[in-house]
């Protein structure tokens, strides 16, 4: 069964989670027993991210194809920043020869030597492959990311949510939310959607915080935001009991966050796994995920 049947089948809150490519070819097998402890979470679909071009792309395209093999409904994460309409079609190609059938159809970020310049590309924004592949693969499934608070490019939530709202429109059949620390910024984006016609599925993403020191780091790769008294508590964790009392703050947190995003109707939960499986495992026990 297709991911978007999927999806519009389910008869209870599902489970999906994010793994990304190890760097190294002998790191593989660690990263298969991983995913193996993970398939008694019985996912409803788990996705593979991606770097733009080179070898980061071939592993990308090489564990989704490992995935399928293994029996898992997988999504394989496509940016597009520098992207051609060629180079794009044959991923995509490559994508549906090695039965992967869903894509996560991302902007990216802009290369870090400033050489990008948007308005010679042929894709400008997410939206821009989201038409792209529904145009060229009809029967692809699309997902697209969406933002709590809003992405650090965008200058309002009015304009971030119009632009969500946008690329759903376009033709995605659900989007994903970058991780947030507090349930209500997630319950008012799928609310200011609802209020733009937009109906399709938002899965809530979810990161158990591990450590204090990658705490800082997410916060500043992604442009997250944290409520101050969640912050002081893990400093203050951190502080009194190193990393593991960090990351026993961080179940507890995350586990709480998942029963409260769930008795407000979210229909279901996006693991970001950072491809561990005790801490996932961990999570989904505390938080009853089992017992969906």
């Amino acid at each position: 069964m297709s991911l978007v049947a999927k999806l519009s089948a389910r008869t209870r809150p599902s489970i999906s989670l994010e793994f990304f490519p190890p760097a190294e070819p002998e790191a593989l097998p660690a990263f298969y027993e991983v995913v193996e402890s993970l398939k008694a979470l019985d996912p409803l679909f788990v996705s593979v991210t991606y770097g733009a071009g080179g070898s980061k792309q071939d592993r990308t395209l090489a564990v989704t194809k490992e995935l399928v093999r293994r029996g898992l409904t997988t999504m394989a994460h496509l940016t597009c920043v520098g992207a051609t309409k060629e180079s794009i079609a044959a991923f995509l190609n490559a994508l549906q020869e090695a039965g992967v059938h869903n894509v996560l159809a991302l902007r990216g970020d802009p290369p870090q030597n400033g050489q990008w310049k948007p308005m010679g590309s042929d894709f400008q924004h997410a939206c821009d492959l989201v038409r792209f592949i529904r145009a060229t693969q009809p029967n692809m499934g699309i997902g697209v990311a969406a933002y709590p608070t809003p992405h650090p490019e965008s200058d309002s939530f009015a304009r971030d949510r119009r632009y969500t709202a946008e690329k759903i429109a376009a033709g995605a059949d659900f989007a994903i939310t970058q991780l947030f620390f507090d349930v209500r910024e997630y319950l008012h984006l799928v609310e200011e959607l609802r209020a733009l016609g937009i109906e399709q599925p938002v899965l809530p993403g979810i990161l158990t915080v591990q450590s204090f020191a990658s705490l800082k780091r997410i916060l500043s790769l992604s442009g997250a935001s944290i409520p101050g008294k969640l912050y002081l508590q893990m400093e203050e964790a951190d502080r009194k009991g190193g990393a593991e009392a960090v990351r026993e703050a961080g179940l507890i947190f995350a586990s709480n966050e998942i029963r409260r995003l769930l008795d407000a109707g979210a229909p279901g939960v996006h693991l970001y796994t950072l491809n561990r499986a005790d801490i996932c495992l961990e999570l989904c026990r505390r938080a009853h995920l089992n017992d969906l």
